[in-house]
């Protein structure tokens, strides 16, 4: 049996195989590639052929493609999750270099404690 990450890999490219294959049949260039970090995501091309990463948080189920808030979806939902995604290529990514998702877990914490 694998390691924890091994299988959670292997969930990532499931999940990111999946959107991939909606995204090409909403006519959106998207390609499966694997990262710097070794973290599986799509190459995915917007209108204006600037491609942007799309990658998988498993913790919250989102697929993401920047730190906005509107820059993440349910992966849950895989056909809103798709068109979602393919609406915002059509549109073309944000300006910018992409940013990396962070969350910060203290802020959830002290919400609790309050």
């Amino acid at each position: 049996m694998g390691t924890v990450k091994e299988s959670q890999h292997a969930y990532q490219v499931e999940l990111l195989t999946a959107l991939r294959n909606e995204l090409i049949n909403r006519e959106i260039i998207a390609v499966l590639v694997t990262d710097s970090k070794n973290r599986p995501c799509l190459d995915v091309t917007d209108s204006a052929f600037r491609a942007r990463r799309v990658y998988v948080h498993l913790a919250f189920q989102w697929y993401y493609w920047g730190a906005e808030h509107d820059e993440r979806v349910s992966c849950l939902k895989l056909f809103p999750a798709a068109d979602r995604i393919a609406d915002a290529a059509r549109a073309g990514w944000r300006d910018g270099e992409q940013e990396e998702l962070g969350l910060d877990l203290s802020q959830i914490r002290q919400a609790y404690r309050s």
